[in-house]
Protein backbone atom coordinates (compact mmCIF):
# COMPACT_ATOMS: atom_id res chain seq x y z
CA UNK A 1 0.00 0.00 0.00
CA UNK A 2 1.26 3.39 -0.91
CA UNK A 3 2.22 5.81 2.35
CA UNK A 4 -0.10 8.93 2.96
CA UNK A 5 2.55 10.67 4.38
CA UNK A 6 4.83 10.50 0.80
CA UNK A 7 5.24 13.76 -0.99
CA UNK A 8 6.95 15.58 -3.02
CA UNK A 9 9.76 18.26 -2.60
CA UNK A 10 7.18 20.99 -3.79
CA UNK A 11 4.01 19.13 -1.51
CA UNK A 12 6.90 18.83 1.55
CA UNK A 13 7.82 22.68 0.98
CA UNK A 14 4.10 23.90 0.76
CA UNK A 15 3.30 22.79 4.36
CA UNK A 16 6.16 25.39 5.70
CA UNK A 17 4.07 28.40 6.67
CA UNK A 18 5.28 32.08 7.20
CA UNK A 19 7.35 33.23 10.10
CA UNK A 20 8.01 29.31 10.69
CA UNK A 21 11.04 28.15 12.66
CA UNK A 22 12.49 25.84 10.95
CA UNK A 23 15.30 23.24 12.02
CA UNK A 24 17.48 21.58 9.85
CA UNK A 25 19.83 18.55 10.70
CA UNK A 26 23.02 18.37 8.62
CA UNK A 27 26.62 18.68 9.19
CA UNK A 28 27.67 20.64 6.69
CA UNK A 29 27.83 18.74 3.77
CA UNK A 30 27.19 15.38 6.08
CA UNK A 31 23.47 14.19 6.05
CA UNK A 32 22.00 17.41 4.19
CA UNK A 33 18.38 17.18 3.43
CA UNK A 34 19.43 19.53 0.33
CA UNK A 35 16.49 18.47 -1.87
CA UNK A 36 14.10 19.84 0.43
CA UNK A 37 16.34 23.36 1.13
CA UNK A 38 16.08 23.43 -2.60
CA UNK A 39 12.53 23.17 -2.69
CA UNK A 40 11.59 25.91 -0.51
CA UNK A 41 13.80 28.43 -1.68
CA UNK A 42 12.25 26.98 -5.34
CA UNK A 43 8.85 27.93 -4.24
CA UNK A 44 9.77 31.39 -2.43
CA UNK A 45 11.66 32.45 -5.96
CA UNK A 46 7.76 31.15 -7.79
CA UNK A 47 5.41 31.95 -5.23
CA UNK A 48 7.30 35.01 -2.55
CA UNK A 49 5.88 32.03 0.24
CA UNK A 50 7.41 30.94 2.92
CA UNK A 51 8.27 34.71 4.30
CA UNK A 52 10.57 35.84 6.72
CA UNK A 53 11.04 32.21 8.36
CA UNK A 54 14.05 31.57 11.04
CA UNK A 55 16.27 28.82 10.28
CA UNK A 56 17.80 26.55 12.68
CA UNK A 57 21.34 24.67 12.40
CA UNK A 58 22.81 22.63 14.80
CA UNK A 59 26.11 22.79 12.87
CA UNK A 60 25.82 23.34 9.76
CA UNK A 61 23.88 22.87 6.26
CA UNK A 62 26.15 23.27 3.09
CA UNK A 63 29.49 22.97 1.26
CA UNK A 64 32.09 25.76 1.56
CA UNK A 65 31.33 27.14 -1.64
CA UNK A 66 27.55 27.03 -1.26
CA UNK A 67 26.51 25.11 -4.07
CA UNK A 68 24.20 23.25 -1.80
CA UNK A 69 22.62 23.54 1.92
CA UNK A 70 21.59 27.11 3.18
CA UNK A 71 22.50 28.72 0.34
CA UNK A 72 19.13 27.41 -1.27
CA UNK A 73 16.93 29.76 1.14
CA UNK A 74 19.55 32.23 1.01
CA UNK A 75 17.06 34.81 -0.16
CA UNK A 76 15.45 38.08 1.28
CA UNK A 77 12.11 38.22 2.05
CA UNK A 78 12.55 34.37 2.60
CA UNK A 79 14.96 34.26 5.37
CA UNK A 80 14.59 36.55 8.17
CA UNK A 81 16.81 35.39 11.04
CA UNK A 82 19.50 31.93 11.58
CA UNK A 83 20.95 30.74 14.34
CA UNK A 84 23.87 28.35 12.97
CA UNK A 85 26.86 26.22 14.74
CA UNK A 86 28.66 27.19 11.65
CA UNK A 87 28.48 28.92 8.33
CA UNK A 88 29.87 27.75 4.76
CA UNK A 89 32.12 29.24 3.77
CA UNK A 90 33.94 30.16 0.60
CA UNK A 91 37.79 31.04 -0.49
CA UNK A 92 37.40 34.07 -1.82
CA UNK A 93 35.23 37.15 -1.55
CA UNK A 94 34.09 36.49 -4.99
CA UNK A 95 32.78 33.09 -4.25
CA UNK A 96 31.26 33.75 -0.76
CA UNK A 97 28.31 31.61 -0.14
CA UNK A 98 24.71 33.58 -0.26
CA UNK A 99 23.97 33.25 3.00
CA UNK A 100 27.66 35.15 3.85
CA UNK A 101 26.66 38.09 1.77
CA UNK A 102 22.94 37.95 3.34
CA UNK A 103 24.44 38.63 6.38
CA UNK A 104 27.39 41.12 5.31
CA UNK A 105 24.44 43.18 3.91
CA UNK A 106 22.08 42.58 7.05
CA UNK A 107 19.52 41.31 5.02
CA UNK A 108 19.30 38.61 7.93
CA UNK A 109 19.50 38.80 11.30
CA UNK A 110 22.53 36.26 12.05
CA UNK A 111 23.33 34.43 15.12
CA UNK A 112 26.81 32.06 15.82
CA UNK A 113 25.80 29.67 18.53
CA UNK A 114 27.84 26.50 19.53
CA UNK A 115 26.20 23.49 17.83
CA UNK A 116 26.26 21.29 21.08
CA UNK A 117 24.13 24.61 22.68
CA UNK A 118 21.55 24.62 19.48
CA UNK A 119 20.98 20.37 20.22
CA UNK A 120 20.77 21.43 24.40
CA UNK A 121 18.18 24.18 23.11
CA UNK A 122 15.90 21.10 21.14
CA UNK A 123 16.09 19.10 23.84
CA UNK A 124 15.35 21.43 26.39
CA UNK A 125 12.17 22.98 24.17
CA UNK A 126 11.23 19.49 23.69
CA UNK A 127 10.76 18.73 27.41
CA UNK A 128 9.30 22.28 28.39
CA UNK A 129 11.71 23.62 30.49
CA UNK A 130 13.02 26.86 30.81
CA UNK A 131 15.47 26.33 28.08
CA UNK A 132 19.67 26.11 28.37
CA UNK A 133 21.41 27.20 31.21
CA UNK A 134 25.70 26.43 30.40
CA UNK A 135 29.20 27.99 31.69
CA UNK A 136 29.74 26.65 27.83
CA UNK A 137 30.63 30.16 25.92
CA UNK A 138 31.50 32.30 29.07
CA UNK A 139 34.30 35.58 28.35
CA UNK A 140 33.94 34.08 24.30
CA UNK A 141 31.94 36.22 21.46
CA UNK A 142 28.72 33.70 23.16
CA UNK A 143 28.64 36.19 26.49
CA UNK A 144 26.44 38.55 26.24
CA UNK A 145 29.27 40.55 27.83
CA UNK A 146 31.24 40.43 24.38
CA UNK A 147 28.58 39.85 20.89
CA UNK A 148 25.98 37.56 22.54
CA UNK A 149 26.53 35.03 19.48
CA UNK A 150 25.40 38.19 16.82
CA UNK A 151 26.94 38.25 13.52
CA UNK A 152 26.19 41.68 12.09
CA UNK A 153 24.02 44.54 13.37
CA UNK A 154 20.79 42.81 12.11
CA UNK A 155 21.18 40.73 15.09
CA UNK A 156 19.52 43.11 17.04
CA UNK A 157 17.70 40.86 19.53
CA UNK A 158 19.04 39.33 22.21
CA UNK A 159 19.46 35.36 22.08
CA UNK A 160 21.42 34.95 25.48
CA UNK A 161 21.70 36.34 29.01
CA UNK A 162 24.35 36.03 31.66
CA UNK A 163 22.18 35.12 34.67
CA UNK A 164 23.77 34.72 38.34
CA UNK A 165 22.80 31.04 40.13
CA UNK A 166 24.49 30.17 43.45
CA UNK A 167 26.97 32.27 43.50
CA UNK A 168 28.13 31.72 39.89
CA UNK A 169 27.78 33.14 36.46
CA UNK A 170 26.01 31.09 33.86
CA UNK A 171 24.74 31.41 30.53
CA UNK A 172 21.02 31.32 29.48
CA UNK A 173 19.79 30.72 26.49
CA UNK A 174 15.74 31.27 26.00
CA UNK A 175 13.42 28.37 24.40
CA UNK A 176 13.01 28.53 20.48
CA UNK A 177 10.36 26.35 19.58
CA UNK A 178 10.35 24.78 16.55
CA UNK A 179 7.59 24.42 13.80
CA UNK A 180 8.89 23.06 11.63
CA UNK A 181 12.35 20.23 11.58
CA UNK A 182 13.65 18.79 8.13
CA UNK A 183 15.04 15.72 9.26
CA UNK A 184 17.52 12.99 6.74
CA UNK A 185 17.84 9.19 6.75
CA UNK A 186 18.65 6.56 4.32
CA UNK A 187 15.28 4.35 4.28
CA UNK A 188 11.38 5.47 5.08
CA UNK A 189 9.21 2.53 5.43
CA UNK A 190 5.09 2.90 4.63
CA UNK A 191 4.45 3.86 8.21
CA UNK A 192 7.40 6.64 8.38
CA UNK A 193 9.91 4.81 10.08
CA UNK A 194 13.20 5.60 9.68
CA UNK A 195 16.66 3.73 9.46
CA UNK A 196 20.49 5.47 8.97
CA UNK A 197 22.33 2.62 7.58
CA UNK A 198 24.10 4.92 4.72
CA UNK A 199 24.45 7.53 6.78
CA UNK A 200 27.81 8.93 7.86
CA UNK A 201 25.94 10.13 11.40
CA UNK A 202 23.15 10.80 13.13
CA UNK A 203 23.84 13.95 13.83
CA UNK A 204 20.54 15.22 15.50
CA UNK A 205 17.48 13.93 13.35
CA UNK A 206 15.73 12.65 16.82
CA UNK A 207 16.43 15.13 19.03
CA UNK A 208 15.04 18.29 16.10
CA UNK A 209 11.93 15.36 15.26
CA UNK A 210 11.08 15.21 19.45
CA UNK A 211 11.31 19.19 19.63
CA UNK A 212 8.98 19.73 16.43
CA UNK A 213 6.25 17.44 17.60
CA UNK A 214 6.71 18.68 21.09
CA UNK A 215 6.51 21.92 19.82
CA UNK A 216 2.70 21.04 18.29
CA UNK A 217 4.90 21.42 15.25
CA UNK A 218 5.98 18.78 11.78
CA UNK A 219 8.72 16.71 10.76
CA UNK A 220 9.51 16.16 7.24
CA UNK A 221 12.01 13.25 6.37
CA UNK A 222 14.05 13.20 3.06
CA UNK A 223 15.06 9.82 2.23
CA UNK A 224 17.25 7.70 0.07
CA UNK A 225 13.96 4.73 -0.27
CA UNK A 226 10.95 3.88 1.15
CA UNK A 227 10.11 0.00 1.67
CA UNK A 228 7.00 -2.08 3.14
CA UNK A 229 5.96 -1.36 6.21
CA UNK A 230 7.70 -3.70 8.66
CA UNK A 231 10.82 -4.32 6.87
CA UNK A 232 12.91 -2.21 8.85
CA UNK A 233 14.20 -4.35 11.55
CA UNK A 234 13.16 -3.19 15.12
CA UNK A 235 16.57 -2.11 16.23
CA UNK A 236 17.44 -0.56 13.10
CA UNK A 237 14.50 1.69 13.34
CA UNK A 238 16.30 5.35 14.54
CA UNK A 239 13.20 7.68 14.09
CA UNK A 240 9.96 5.94 14.77
CA UNK A 241 6.69 6.84 12.71
CA UNK A 242 5.07 8.58 15.56
CA UNK A 243 7.49 11.40 14.65
CA UNK A 244 7.68 11.81 10.89
CA UNK A 245 4.59 13.39 9.28
CA UNK A 246 5.97 13.42 5.61
CA UNK A 247 8.51 11.43 3.40
CA UNK A 248 9.98 13.11 0.97
CA UNK A 249 11.88 10.26 -1.42
CA UNK A 250 15.56 11.50 -3.32
CA UNK A 251 16.53 8.59 -5.01
CA UNK A 252 20.33 10.08 -5.99
CA UNK A 253 20.99 11.70 -2.59
CA UNK A 254 24.14 12.08 -2.31
CA UNK A 255 26.15 10.99 1.18
CA UNK A 256 28.21 13.80 1.15
CA UNK A 257 27.99 16.89 -0.63
CA UNK A 258 30.51 15.02 -2.58
CA UNK A 259 30.40 11.59 -1.57
CA UNK A 260 28.01 9.36 -4.01
CA UNK A 261 28.34 6.40 -1.37
CA UNK A 262 31.18 4.89 0.19
CA UNK A 263 29.96 2.39 2.87
CA UNK A 264 33.12 2.81 4.70
CA UNK A 265 31.66 6.11 5.99
CA UNK A 266 28.55 4.67 7.41
CA UNK A 267 30.32 1.81 9.17
CA UNK A 268 29.12 -1.10 6.58
CA UNK A 269 33.10 -2.28 5.92
CA UNK A 270 36.28 -1.44 6.72
CA UNK A 271 38.70 -0.14 4.69
CA UNK A 272 41.91 -1.58 4.53
CA UNK A 273 45.10 0.96 6.07
CA UNK A 274 47.31 0.74 3.06
CA UNK A 275 44.32 2.88 1.24
CA UNK A 276 44.81 6.17 3.16
CA UNK A 277 47.38 8.05 1.12
CA UNK A 278 50.01 9.78 3.05
CA UNK A 279 49.72 13.51 3.08
CA UNK A 280 52.64 15.32 0.87
CA UNK A 281 55.76 16.48 3.23
CA UNK A 282 54.46 20.32 3.41
CA UNK A 283 54.70 23.18 6.31
CA UNK A 284 51.07 21.71 7.23
CA UNK A 285 52.92 18.41 7.81
CA UNK A 286 55.33 19.45 9.64
CA UNK A 287 53.00 21.30 12.34
CA UNK A 288 50.75 18.22 12.81
CA UNK A 289 53.94 15.63 13.24
CA UNK A 290 54.45 18.03 16.07
CA UNK A 291 50.72 18.32 17.48
CA UNK A 292 50.73 14.46 17.52
CA UNK A 293 53.73 14.58 19.64
CA UNK A 294 51.22 15.97 22.36
CA UNK A 295 48.93 12.59 22.33
CA UNK A 296 49.16 9.93 24.69
CA UNK A 297 48.97 6.07 23.65
CA UNK A 298 45.56 5.10 25.09
CA UNK A 299 43.85 8.40 25.08
CA UNK A 300 40.59 9.79 23.72
CA UNK A 301 41.41 12.68 21.74
CA UNK A 302 39.11 15.18 19.60
CA UNK A 303 39.97 16.34 16.56
CA UNK A 304 39.18 19.96 14.53
CA UNK A 305 39.42 21.08 11.03
CA UNK A 306 42.40 22.64 9.50
CA UNK A 307 45.86 21.23 9.81
CA UNK A 308 44.88 19.01 13.14
CA UNK A 309 43.00 16.63 10.77
CA UNK A 310 45.94 15.43 8.81
CA UNK A 311 47.39 13.79 12.71
CA UNK A 312 45.81 10.68 11.99
CA UNK A 313 47.33 10.76 8.67
CA UNK A 314 50.64 11.07 10.29
CA UNK A 315 50.08 7.97 13.11
CA UNK A 316 48.77 5.75 10.38
CA UNK A 317 51.96 6.49 8.52
CA UNK A 318 54.42 5.79 11.58
CA UNK A 319 52.87 2.79 12.05
CA UNK A 320 50.11 4.19 15.49
CA UNK A 321 46.96 3.42 14.01
CA UNK A 322 44.45 2.35 16.93
CA UNK A 323 46.90 4.30 19.19
CA UNK A 324 44.61 6.86 20.32
CA UNK A 325 40.85 6.76 19.87
CA UNK A 326 39.23 9.59 17.83
CA UNK A 327 36.23 11.46 18.71
CA UNK A 328 34.97 14.03 16.68
CA UNK A 329 31.57 16.43 16.67
CA UNK A 330 29.65 14.36 14.26
CA UNK A 331 29.56 11.66 16.27
CA UNK A 332 32.19 8.96 15.35
CA UNK A 333 34.35 7.45 17.81
CA UNK A 334 37.22 5.38 16.74
CA UNK A 335 38.47 5.08 13.43
CA UNK A 336 40.46 7.05 10.63
CA UNK A 337 38.39 11.00 10.61
CA UNK A 338 38.70 11.98 7.06
CA UNK A 339 39.53 15.29 5.51
CA UNK A 340 38.34 17.63 2.93
CA UNK A 341 34.63 17.97 1.67
CA UNK A 342 34.23 14.46 4.00
CA UNK A 343 35.46 16.00 7.41
CA UNK A 344 33.02 14.79 9.79
CA UNK A 345 33.19 11.45 8.84
CA UNK A 346 35.21 8.84 9.74
CA UNK A 347 35.91 5.47 8.02
CA UNK A 348 36.39 2.37 10.31
CA UNK A 349 34.63 4.17 12.90
CA UNK A 350 34.29 1.46 16.02
CA UNK A 351 30.89 3.34 16.97
CA UNK A 352 28.54 5.83 16.23
CA UNK A 353 27.02 8.22 18.28
CA UNK A 354 24.23 11.20 17.83
CA UNK A 355 26.36 14.31 17.80
CA UNK A 356 23.58 15.55 21.08
CA UNK A 357 25.11 13.01 22.96
CA UNK A 358 29.06 13.78 21.85
CA UNK A 359 28.32 16.95 22.92
CA UNK A 360 27.07 16.03 26.17
CA UNK A 361 30.85 14.29 26.51
CA UNK A 362 32.44 16.97 25.34
CA UNK A 363 31.08 19.78 27.28
CA UNK A 364 31.97 17.77 30.21
CA UNK A 365 35.15 17.34 29.50
CA UNK A 366 35.40 13.84 29.28
CA UNK A 367 37.87 13.30 26.71
CA UNK A 368 41.78 13.25 27.09
CA UNK A 369 42.79 16.08 24.27
CA UNK A 370 41.29 18.09 22.07
CA UNK A 371 43.59 18.99 18.70
CA UNK A 372 42.35 22.35 16.84
CA UNK A 373 43.46 24.75 14.56
CA UNK A 374 43.85 29.06 15.38
CA UNK A 375 43.55 32.20 12.97
CA UNK A 376 44.76 34.56 16.03
CA UNK A 377 46.07 34.47 19.44
CA UNK A 378 46.70 37.39 21.84
CA UNK A 379 48.18 38.50 24.48
CA UNK A 380 45.65 36.85 27.19
CA UNK A 381 45.84 33.36 25.11
CA UNK A 382 42.45 33.92 23.70
CA UNK A 383 41.79 31.98 20.08
CA UNK A 384 39.90 33.33 17.25
CA UNK A 385 38.54 30.62 14.34
CA UNK A 386 35.22 32.01 14.26
CA UNK A 387 35.20 35.49 12.39
CA UNK A 388 37.49 37.70 10.83
CA UNK A 389 36.27 40.82 9.76
CA UNK A 390 39.00 41.31 6.79
CA UNK A 391 38.19 38.61 5.25
CA UNK A 392 34.50 37.35 6.42
CA UNK A 393 34.01 35.13 3.78
CA UNK A 394 36.49 32.86 5.19
CA UNK A 395 35.31 32.44 8.32
CA UNK A 396 32.88 29.22 9.44
CA UNK A 397 31.78 30.23 12.71
CA UNK A 398 32.36 28.45 16.08
CA UNK A 399 31.12 24.82 15.22
CA UNK A 400 31.58 22.72 18.13
CA UNK A 401 34.58 24.74 19.14
CA UNK A 402 33.25 26.46 22.88
CA UNK A 403 31.35 23.38 23.24
CA UNK A 404 34.74 21.16 23.02
CA UNK A 405 37.12 23.38 24.33
CA UNK A 406 34.88 25.05 27.36
CA UNK A 407 36.15 22.41 30.14
CA UNK A 408 38.74 20.10 28.07
CA UNK A 409 42.07 19.39 30.16
CA UNK A 410 44.08 19.79 27.21
CA UNK A 411 44.15 21.52 24.14
CA UNK A 412 46.27 21.80 21.17
CA UNK A 413 46.47 24.34 18.69
CA UNK A 414 47.98 24.64 15.33
CA UNK A 415 48.56 26.93 12.86
CA UNK A 416 51.00 29.17 10.94
CA UNK A 417 53.06 31.91 12.99
CA UNK A 418 52.67 34.68 10.06
CA UNK A 419 50.10 34.19 7.57
CA UNK A 420 49.84 36.19 3.83
CA UNK A 421 53.02 35.26 1.11
CA UNK A 422 54.85 33.00 4.25
CA UNK A 423 57.40 30.60 2.27
CA UNK A 424 59.45 28.19 3.66
CA UNK A 425 62.13 25.75 3.07
CA UNK A 426 62.16 22.31 4.90
CA UNK A 427 64.31 19.72 4.75
CA UNK A 428 67.87 18.28 5.87
CA UNK A 429 66.15 18.61 9.39
CA UNK A 430 65.39 22.10 9.89
CA UNK A 431 63.65 24.83 8.61
CA UNK A 432 64.66 28.45 6.57
CA UNK A 433 62.02 30.96 5.94
CA UNK A 434 62.52 32.67 3.00
CA UNK A 435 60.08 34.80 2.46
CA UNK A 436 58.41 35.98 5.84
CA UNK A 437 54.53 36.32 6.20
CA UNK A 438 53.07 39.86 5.37
CA UNK A 439 50.28 39.12 8.82
CA UNK A 440 51.21 38.41 11.99
CA UNK A 441 48.56 35.45 13.70
CA UNK A 442 49.78 36.56 17.32
CA UNK A 443 48.29 40.15 18.05
CA UNK A 444 47.09 41.97 20.71
CA UNK A 445 43.80 41.80 20.69
CA UNK A 446 42.04 38.55 18.27
CA UNK A 447 38.67 39.72 16.53
CA UNK A 448 36.12 37.12 18.05
CA UNK A 449 36.75 35.38 21.78
CA UNK A 450 36.33 31.76 20.52
CA UNK A 451 38.09 30.51 23.19
CA UNK A 452 39.02 32.60 26.54
CA UNK A 453 42.58 32.61 27.47
CA UNK A 454 41.49 34.06 30.57
CA UNK A 455 39.17 31.41 31.88
CA UNK A 456 41.69 28.40 31.15
CA UNK A 457 44.66 29.70 33.21
CA UNK A 458 42.06 30.23 35.90
CA UNK A 459 40.44 26.73 35.56
CA UNK A 460 44.24 25.48 34.71
CA UNK A 461 43.70 23.84 31.43
CA UNK A 462 46.93 22.87 29.77
CA UNK A 463 46.74 24.65 26.30
CA UNK A 464 49.78 24.56 23.92
CA UNK A 465 50.41 26.29 20.52
CA UNK A 466 51.90 24.16 17.51
CA UNK A 467 53.38 26.36 14.61
CA UNK A 468 55.53 25.95 12.51
CA UNK A 469 58.74 27.55 13.80
CA UNK A 470 57.97 27.09 17.43
CA UNK A 471 55.75 25.62 20.03
CA UNK A 472 54.50 28.19 22.92
CA UNK A 473 52.47 27.00 26.31
CA UNK A 474 49.86 29.26 27.87
CA UNK A 475 51.54 29.63 31.55
CA UNK A 476 50.88 31.76 34.28
CA UNK A 477 52.87 34.41 32.97
CA UNK A 478 51.23 34.57 29.49
CA UNK A 479 52.07 33.11 26.26
CA UNK A 480 55.45 31.35 26.58
CA UNK A 481 58.06 29.99 23.48
CA UNK A 482 59.16 26.44 24.82
CA UNK A 483 60.54 25.50 21.48
CA UNK A 484 61.95 26.50 18.22
CA UNK A 485 62.75 24.68 14.88
CA UNK A 486 66.46 24.10 14.04
CA UNK A 487 67.28 26.50 11.53
CA UNK A 488 65.49 29.51 13.28
CA UNK A 489 66.91 32.52 15.29
CA UNK A 490 65.05 33.58 18.36
CA UNK A 491 65.09 37.22 18.27
CA UNK A 492 64.74 37.44 14.53
CA UNK A 493 62.23 34.75 13.21
CA UNK A 494 59.91 34.23 16.17
CA UNK A 495 60.15 37.23 18.96
CA UNK A 496 60.17 40.14 16.38
CA UNK A 497 57.65 38.16 14.03
CA UNK A 498 54.87 38.47 16.93
CA UNK A 499 52.66 41.28 17.38
CA UNK A 500 53.07 41.49 21.04
CA UNK A 501 55.96 40.29 23.53
CA UNK A 502 56.15 36.68 24.11
CA UNK A 503 58.39 35.11 27.23
CA UNK A 504 60.51 32.58 27.05
CA UNK A 505 61.17 29.85 28.82
CA UNK A 506 63.91 29.27 30.90
CA UNK A 507 64.95 25.62 29.33
CA UNK A 508 64.06 26.25 25.67
CA UNK A 509 64.41 23.37 23.21
CA UNK A 510 64.98 22.81 19.90
CA UNK A 511 62.19 21.03 18.48
CA UNK A 512 63.10 17.27 16.91
CA UNK A 513 65.01 17.71 13.71
CA UNK A 514 63.01 14.57 12.71
CA UNK A 515 60.05 17.38 11.91
CA UNK A 516 61.73 18.14 9.12
CA UNK A 517 62.66 15.78 7.50
CA UNK A 518 60.25 13.66 4.85
CA UNK A 519 60.74 10.18 5.79
CA UNK A 520 58.18 8.92 8.80
CA UNK A 521 59.92 10.23 12.18
CA UNK A 522 59.44 6.16 14.11
CA UNK A 523 57.50 8.20 16.15
CA UNK A 524 56.49 6.66 19.82
CA UNK A 525 53.94 7.85 22.09
CA UNK A 526 54.00 7.83 25.61
CA UNK A 527 51.08 5.50 26.66
CA UNK A 528 48.38 7.21 29.11
CA UNK A 529 47.67 6.01 32.64
CA UNK A 530 45.29 3.13 33.38
CA UNK A 531 42.13 5.59 34.20
CA UNK A 532 41.12 3.09 36.70
CA UNK A 533 44.15 2.78 38.67
CA UNK A 534 44.02 6.92 38.32
CA UNK A 535 40.44 6.90 39.35
CA UNK A 536 41.33 4.69 42.09
CA UNK A 537 43.77 6.66 43.35
CA UNK A 538 41.82 9.54 43.46
CA UNK A 539 39.30 7.94 45.53
CA UNK A 540 42.25 7.15 48.31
Amino acid sequence: MASSKLLSPQAAAALIPDQAVVSVSSSSGLGCPDRMLQAIGERFAREGRPRGITTLHPIASGDMWGIRGIDHIAQPGLLARVLAGSYPSGPSSAESPAIWKMILADQVAAYNVPSGILFDMHREVAARRAGVMTKVGLDTFVDPDRQGCRMNAAAAAPIVRKIRFDDEDWLHFPNIAPDVAIIRATTADEAGNLSMEHEGAYLGVLDLAIAARNCGGIVIAQVKRMVAQGSIPTQRVYVPSTLVDAIVVVPDQMQTTHTDYDPAISGEIRRPLDSFEPAPFNAEKLIARRAAMELAGGSAANLGFGISALVPGILLEEGLAGAVTWVIEQGAVGGVPLTGFAFGCAANADAILPSSYQFIYFQGGGFDVSLLSFMEVDTDGNVNVSRLAAKPHVTAGCGGFVDITAHARKLVFSGFFRAGGLELDIGGGKLAIRREGRVPKFVPAVEHVTFSGRRARATRQEVVFVTERCVLKLLPQGLTVTEIAPGVDLQRDVLAQAAIPLAVAADLATMDARLFTEAPMQLALPQRPSRIAHVAEALR
